[in-house]
């Protein structure tokens, strides 16, 4: 996940480019000595399961990945991609 625009003014910190990756399906990376907003993120988590997932193109999670923060002040725009493929064993899961 990645932040791809910000057309107000960046109140949390947060700069185009910025961005988190999830690993082994629940694991939240951010780079050293980087942050990211909890409100940003709070937006952007009930959509992560779903995108983790193989999707048919005709579904609109596979063509929607922009999601927006909800600081109407801030207009930052995070763009959901997928930069690889894990497989993992669901009873290492659960």
């Amino acid at each position: 996940m990645t932040v791809a625009e910000i057309g107000g003014r960046s109140v949390c910190g947060l700069q185009v480019g910025d961005y988190f990756e999830v690993t082994q399906s629940s694991r939240i990376v951010i780079p050293a000595g980087k942050h990211f907003c909890i409100y940003a993120l709070a937006a952007i988590l009930p959509l992560l399961p779903a995108h983790q997932r193989a999707l048919d193109p005709a579904d609109w999670m596979s063509r929607d990945t922009l999601i927006a923060c909800p600081d109407p002040e801030e207009r930052l725009i995070m763009k959901i991609e997928r930069i690889g493929r894990q497989m993992l064993d669901a009873d290492d899961l659960t």
